[in-house]
């Protein structure tokens, strides 16, 4: 008859065992929602500003940074995303920019610049030409859907839509086209 009584308290430790283990589980998972759930509604809170098209990782911030100190003094600095990186490449390259005498970046200045709007413009189809104008730019099309342009378009027009431009902020958008 003890025998029988074995395999009962056997059981019993079983049931126990599991269900100390579930109960490490479930405590686990709870507290890992809780920290994820902390984590994720303080960002909610505070979203980053963006500004540009992509989001800008660390790395390429200083780029960024050089990018719109040296091309805003003129104009208004356009986001890499307008354009094919091989537009980038020979702007940074040229002395001649839409009609004025440059100097053109040079050293680490420049290779931070050159990372920053490489690794944010697009690709050149091969048998694209290389757009210099916005409007010849497909990419600029691709990113202005359903909008009638103005012919020509110019970087003052941009501020039209983007009332952040001027601070190299293209997201936000006039009341017209939050829509």
């Amino acid at each position: 008859m003890p025998s029988m009584f074995k395999p009962k308290s056997s059981h019993k430790k079983l049931k126990r065992q599991l269900l100390i283990v579930m109960l490490i589980i479930f405590g686990w998972s709870v507290a890992i929602g809780f920290i994820l759930g902390l984590a994720t509604s303080t960002q909610a809170a505070n979203p980053p500003e963006i500004g540009t098209v992509d989001v800008v990782r660390a790395q390429y911030k200083l780029g960024k940074e050089l990018y719109i100190e040296n091309c805003s003094t003129c104009h208004l600095a356009l986001p890499p995303e307008v354009f094919p990186t091989q537009t980038w490449k020979n702007i940074l390259e040229d002395s001649q920019h839409y009609g004025a005498t440059i100097t053109p970046l040079i050293g680490i200045q420049r290779n931070l610049v050159w990372k920053y709007v490489s690794t944010f413009s697009r690709v050149q189809l091969q048998d694209e030409e290389t757009p210099y104008r916005l409007n010849r730019s497909r990419y600029f099309k691709a990113l202005h859907p359903g909008v009638e342009l103005p012919n020509p378009v110019t970087m003052g027009s941009c501020v039209s839509c983007h009332p952040g431009a001027n601070e190299y902020n293209f997201r936000q958008l006039t009341a017209e086209w939050e829509k």
